[in-house]
C-alpha cells in the first residue's frame, strides 16, 4: 500500500493537512488548522473506518503554545492530589508526556483534564505513571528516548515505509517456516527465526547464562542473515530471552524490537546487570551499555492485545502469558490470513497472587509453540495454598531456630511474587514481623511493577489503585545498598529473611549470603525457580555438600550445612497447566511445535500432546527448520 497516505489524504478537507508520516504501522497527520485539531467531526474515525489502520491527528508544531506557558497551564489544570511530577516535551511529534502518581487524578472523568489541556496549549498530552518506589532504570530509559526523540522520528517513519511500501522479496511461493537456533530440546538462549515469502522476523534472542559451552544462539547458520532481518519480538525480559539482542545491534542490525513497556524496562534492567557482573569476573561480555541503549532506542512497546503490521504480511497482536510482568505469547497473522502461528514464551496457565494466568483465546490459531520447561510427566506441582503454607512453615521453622533464610531468585518474577507471599502472611498475622532483606536487581524490578500496576492481578491492583496499601511498600521489605550493609545482615544474630540474586545461584549478591550463612545449620537455603543444569543452584539441590568459592583471589571451601528446601513458585506452567492450556486454546491448533524444554521433557510433552489430541507435534531439535505451511 505505498500510496496510504495520499489515499487517506483524500478523504479529508483541503488545505487542513500540514504533513503526513508513519510512525510504525501508526499513521499520523499534522494540521496548522487549530478548530480541525480540536473537532475533526468524525473524519478521522471515517478513515480509520475505511483503511482498519491505527491514525493520530496532532497539531503542527508551528502553532503549538510555547512550552513554558505550556507547562504552566498543565500543572495549574492537573489536581494537586494527582502527584504531577515531570513535564517533557516532545516538539518532534507535538506530545507532551506528564508523569503522575495517580494517572487517572491527572485524566480527569472521562478525560476532561487531557481534553483542557489539548484546547489550552494545543499539544497533545500523554499520562505516565511516577513508579511508587524510584526507578532508576525508567529514568534513565525515558531519558534516553527523550534524547533520541528526532532520531525515533525518523526510525518509525522508516519501520512505516517497511509495512505499507509493498513486497520487496516478491511473492513466489506460500511456504511458511520456523528454525531453531536455541531453545530446542533444552532451556536458555530462545531464538527461533519466522521466514516467510517476505519477512525475516526473530522470535526472542536469548542467552544460555548457566552453560557456557552453549551459551549464545547459533546465528552463524545459512539460514540467518542479519541484513534481511526485519524485527525481533521479545516475549519476555528474562536473560534466556532477551539477553543476545544488544549484540544484533552490535553489529550493525537497525529494526525494530518490538514488546511490552515493563519487559522493555525489566531486559534493560537485566541486560545491564549481565554486562556488570560479566565485568566483574574479568570476562568479556559480548555487548557494551551503548549497545543495550540501541535496543532501547529501537524498541516498539505494544500493549496487550494491540494489533499491528510489523511487515507487509506479518500482523503482531500480544497476549497476556500470565508468566512474568509483561511476559508476552506472541500472536502472528501471516500472509493476509494464509497462517496464524502463537509463540508461548514463558507461560503460566494459572492464577497467582501477582498476574492473571495467560490468556486462551484467539481470532485464529493454526500452529502453537509451546514451551516445556515443566513438561514431564513427573513434573506436577503443588497448589498454590500448599506452596505458601510450605514457604510459610519454613520461615517459621528457621525464625524459631534464630536462623536466617536465604532464598535466591530471579531479579523478575519470583522475587516479587515471594514478596507479595510473605506481606500477605504478615497482613494476616500467620507470620511475624521480621526483616526482609531485598537485594541486588530485587528493589529495581519491583519498582518497575509499581510503575506497571495495570498488568497485574486484580486484586494486588485494588490494593495499589484503591486502598492504597501497596504491598511492595510494607515496611518490613528493606533495601540492602552496598556490601557493608551486607556484612552487616551476615554478622546480625537475630532472625531475617534474605531475597537476593541470581536465582540460580550464578554470580549476584546471593554469593556473598551463601559463602557466610551456609556452614550454620540454624540457616535455611530455600531455592524458589528453576535450577539449570551445571548451575551452582543446581549441584547443591542434588546434594553437594562441599563448594568452593574465589575470596580475595583465593579458594574458599565452604561446607553445606544449612537446610536446603526447595518451594515450587514457578512463573512456568507445569505439566498439568500445559495439557489444560492446550485443551482450552480456542480455536484449537492443528500443529503443535514444542520447545523450550530439556529433551526428554520436550519429547514427553509432545508425546502426550499427540495422543490427547490426535494433533500433528514435533520437537524439533537446535539448526532444524519446521515448516508450519
Amino acid at each position: 500500500m505505498p500510496d496510504i497516505i495520499k489515499e487517506m489524504s483524500k478523504m479529508l478537507p483541503p488545505d487542513t493537512v500540514s504533513a503526513a508520516g508513519y510512525e510504525g504501522a501508526n499513521i499520523v497527520f499534522y494540521t496548522k488548522d487549530k478548530e480541525f485539531f480540536l473537532d475533526n467531526k468524525g473524519k478521522i474515525k471515517d478513515i480509520v473506518y475505511e483503511f482498519k489502520k491505527r491514525i493520530e491527528l496532532r497539531s503542527d508544531p508551528s502553532i503549538l503554545l510555547d512550552q513554558t506557558k505550556a507547562e504552566k497551564i498543565i500543572r495549574g489544570l492537573i489536581p494537586e492530589e494527582a502527584g504531577c511530577g515531570n513535564v517533557i516535551f516532545d516538539p518532534e511529534r507535538s506530545e507532551v508526556i506528564i508523569e503522575s502518581e495517580k494517572p487517572g487524578v491527572a485524566i480527569g472523568k472521562q478525560g476532561e483534564t487531557l481534553k483542557e489541556i489539548r484546547e489550552k496549549t494545543l499539544w497533545v498530552p500523554l499520562i505516565q505513571r511516577t513508579p511508587a518506589i524510584r526507578s532508576e532504570i525508567i529514568e534513565n530509559i525515558r531519558s534516553v528516548l527523550y534524547a533520541n526523540s528526532d532520531y525515533r522520528r525518523k526510525f518509525l517513519d522508516r519501520v512505516g515505509h517497511r509495512i505499507y511500501d509493498g513486497w520487496i522479496r516478491g511473492k513466489k511461493n506460500e511456504w511458511v517456516r520456523v528454525t531453531c537456533f536455541g531453545g530446542a530440546r533444552q532451556v536458555g538462549r530462545n531464538c527461533f527465526l519466522l521466514q516467510t515469502p517476505e519477512s525475516r522476523v526473530l522470535l526472542d534472542c536469548g542467552i544460555n547464562v548457566a552453560n557456557e559451552d552453549e551459551q549464545y544462539p547459533m546465528l552463524e547458520c545459512p539460514d540467518f542473515n542479519i541484513n534481511e532481518l526485519d524485527a525481533v519480538i521479545l516475549a519476555s525480559p528474562h536473560i534466556d530471552h532477551c539477553g543476545f539482542i544488544p549484540f544484533l545491534y552490535k553489529f550493525g542490525y537497525r529494526g525494530p524490537v518490538y514488546c511490552t513497556s515493563p519487559t522493555r524496562d525489566i531486559a534493560a534492567l537485566l541486560l545491564l546487570d549481565f554486562v556488570k557482573i560479566q565485568s566483574g569476573e574479568r570476562k568479556e561480555p559480548p555487548f557494551t551499555v551503548d549497545d543495550i541503549k540501541e535496543m532501547v532506542k529501537h524498541t516498539i512497546t505494544l500493549n496487550y492485545e494491540e494489533v499491528t503490521d510489523i511487515t507487509p504480511d506479518v500482523r503482531l497482536t500480544l497476549y497476556n502469558a500470565g508468566c512474568v510482568l509483561g511476559s508476552s505469547m506472541v500472536h502472528l497473522h501471516i500472509g493476509n490470513g494464509l497462517h496464524n502461528l502463537l509463540y508461548t514464551g514463558d507461560m503460566k496457565y494459572s492464577k497467582t497472587m501477582l498476574l492473571e494466568p495467560a490468556a486462551t483465546r484467539f481470532p485464529r490459531l493454526e500452529t502453537l509453540m509451546i514451551e516445556s520447561t515443566y513438561g514431564g510427566k513427573m513434573n506436577v506441582m503443588p497448589s498454590q495454598m500448599e506452596q505458601d503454607d510450605h514457604l510459610r512453615k519454613v520461615i517459621q521453622d528457621t525464625i524459631k531456630r534464630g536462623g536466617k533464610v536465604i532464598m535466591p531468585v530471579l531479579g523478575s518474577g519470583r522475587a516479587q511474587e515471594v514478596q507479595v507471599m510473605i506481606e500477605k502472611m504478615m497482613r494476616n498475622g500467620e507470620l511475624e514481623n521480621i526483616p526482609v532483606y531485598i537485594d541486588g536487581l530485587v528493589l529495581d524490578v519491583t519498582a518497575i511493577h509499581t510503575a506497571y500496576p495495570e498488568f497485574l492481578s486484580s486484586e494486588v491492583r485494588k490494593q495499589i489503585f484503591h486502598r492504597d496499601e501497596n504491598p511492595f511498600l510494607h515496611p518490613c521489605f528493606v533495601h540492602v545498598e552496598d556490601h557493608k550493609q551486607r556484612k552487616v545482615i551476615i554478622a546480625d544474630p537475630k532472625p531475617c529473611v534474605i531475597l537476593a540474586t541470581s536465582g540460580m545461584l550464578i554470580g549476584g549478591p546471593v554469593i556473598e549470603y551463601l559463602k557466610y550463612l551456609a556452614h550454620d545449620e540454624k540457616n535455611t537455603l530455600v531455592f524458589s525457580c528453576y535450577q539449570a543444569e551445571g548451575s551452582l543452584g543446581n549441584r547443591i539441590q542434588r546434594g553437594e555438600q562441599e563448594v568452593i568459592f574465589l575470596d580475595n583471589g583465593k579458594n574458599m571451601v565452604v561446607k553445606i550445612n544449612m537446610e536446603v528446601q526447595k518451594i515450587e513458585i514457578t512463573d512456568h506452567s507445569d505439566r498439568k497447566q500445559l495439557m489444560n492450556f492446550v485443551a482450552r486454546c480456542n480455536p484449537r491448533p492443528k500443529k503443535i511445535i514444542v520447545i523450550q524444554g530439556e529433551n526428554s521433557r520436550a519429547l514427553d510433552l509432545a508425546s502426550s500432546l499427540h495422543k490427547q489430541f490426535r494433533v500433528e507435534t514435533v520437537a524439533p531439535r537446535n539448526l532444524e527448520a519446521v515448516r508450519i505451511r
